[in-house]
């Protein structure tokens, strides 16, 4: 069976069907937590390894649903990835192609935003004639001003969202302006295929959301020996090519959050090798000062040590850079001593999930009182009670509603969702003092 036909017959298959309960343990004084690797770290690194000159490593990257879909969619286009055998888990070893793709190949995005939205402007700057298509959920997902910057460019595109055909042959570089206000990954993917391009690149944008996470991908790419030039809202690119290296992947703070948040809700210690508070450029690191504010202690910086507070304190808090963890803190927010403000998460609506919308009505169905508007929520103090709750194929809705569970039992459907960036996640959630248990 070729490739197209096992992604088309994987999509049409009844999904799995799992449901986990999480309860009240008895949480250790103090305990420790090496997170997994970041999974925007990752697939950055993959994709610019996958088009370096030469043979790259990853050390201790991200090995999980998306990261996969991101090796599988480079050895589509022609380069070798393979997992090797390290003492804290496996390694990537990537030999690149050394170029933008070239000839013909038939992609699958799976639901990874990163992967959609990087490897289509790659593509792009390439030659030849592939096709892109993805799970029907990334393909509700908005990929407009990516489009829009490429074909400014004389990219050749069929469709208006994936699946697409890109007929490539090249892009001319030059002024583009780009729509950055809905994610920050379209100017990524921009960024990184610029390289490429015929001419310098002069990458025009205005509002931006998750700001921290372009400079993730500034530093990658510097990594791989490409430099870019920062002013204002502009991002200069030269022409020139991706040269191979070693690069080690930081733990990911995106689920390093729910940890964090588990420490503050049961007044413990947790320390997360790995984690320099002061070092990592990863944004939803914002989130340790939102918890400081609501009454937590930092007491190491590195490795990043938090303690919990007796009574945690209600906050306003915008967190329009930090939108991945804003569920998080929503779910630490009913056991704080007075209202919780979040604001700034309207381009939450259009992640994996509507991540405002479903954030409040799984607290509302916890009984607790959620004031909504477009790009905030606020959330009052209150006792959840038992509840099952739909993760709305949203790993990090899932994972976000564990914290419940350190206070009253929660039922979680379709758990195994959070394979697609910590499929470990219920394993590691035990060393929290949670139980975790199946149920029907």
């Amino acid at each position: 069976m070729s490739d197209a036909a096992v992604s088309g017959a994987a999509e049409h298959a009844a999904p799995a069907v799992s449901a986990v309960r999480v309860s009240p343990g008895t949480p250790p004084a103090r305990w420790e937590l090496r997170v997994p690797g970041s999974k925007s770290l990752t697939n950055r690194a993959l994709l610019l390894a996958g088009v370096a000159e030469g043979r790259s490593r990853l050390i201790g990257p991200l090995i999980a649903d998306d990261t996969e879909v991101m090796a599988g969619v480079l050895r589509a286009l022609g380069s070798r990835v393979t997992h090797v055998d390290a003492a804290d888990g496996p390694d990537m070893v990537v030999d690149g192609i050394g170029g933008a793709p070239a000839g013909e190949a038939d992609v699958y995005c799976g639901m990874a935003g990163t992967v959609g939205r990087f490897i289509v402007p790659m593509l792009a700057a390439g030659s030849g004639r592939f096709i892109v298509d993805a799970h029907p959920q990334l393909r509700r997902r908005p990929l407009g001003p990516v489009l829009a910057a490429l074909r400014a460019q004389g990219a050749l595109i069929d469709g208006e969202s994936l699946p697409l055909t890109v007929t490539a042959s090249g892009l001319a570089g030059g002024d583009v302006q780009v729509d950055a206000s809905v994610s920050s990954q379209f100017l990524s993917g921009l960024l990184m295929a610029a390289a490429f391009a015929r001419a310098p690149s002069s990458l025009r944008f205005g509002a931006l959301v998750s700001a921290p996470y372009l400079q993730l991908t500034v530093d990658v790419m510097r990594a791989f020996g490409v430099q870019v030039e920062r002013g204002g809202g502009v991002l200069r690119v030269a022409p020139g090519s991706y040269r191979a290296t070693e690069l080690e992947i930081e733990p990911d703070v995106s689920t390093a959050s729910y940890f964090l948040a588990s420490a503050a809700l049961t007044g413990t210690t947790v320390s997360l090798p790995g984690l320099d508070l002061d070092a990592t450029r990863q944004g939803d690191i914002e989130l340790v000062s939102h918890l400081r504010r609501m009454g937590c202690v930092v007491g190491a910086r590195a490795p990043l040590s938090l303690t919990g507070p007796e009574q945690l304190r209600g906050v306003d808090v915008d967190m329009g850079n930090s939108s991945d963890v804003f569920m998080t803190l929503a779910c630490v927010a009913p056991f704080a001593d007075g209202p919780t403000t979040i604001a700034g998460v309207g381009h939450a609506r259009v992640k994996e999930s509507d991540r405002v919308g479903a954030t409040a009505e799984n607290l509302r169905r916890l009984g607790i009182t959620v004031d909504e508007g477009p790009d905030y929520l606020r959330v009052h103090p209150g006792r959840p009670r038992v509840a099952r709750l739909p993760t709305f194929e949203d790993h990090r809705i899932a994972m976000a509603f564990s914290l419940i569970g350190t206070h009253v039992p929660v039922e979680l459907e379709h758990a195994e969702v959070v394979a697609k960036t910590c499929p470990t996640f219920f394993d590691l959630w035990g060393r929290t003092g949670a139980v975790v248990e199946d149920c029907p």
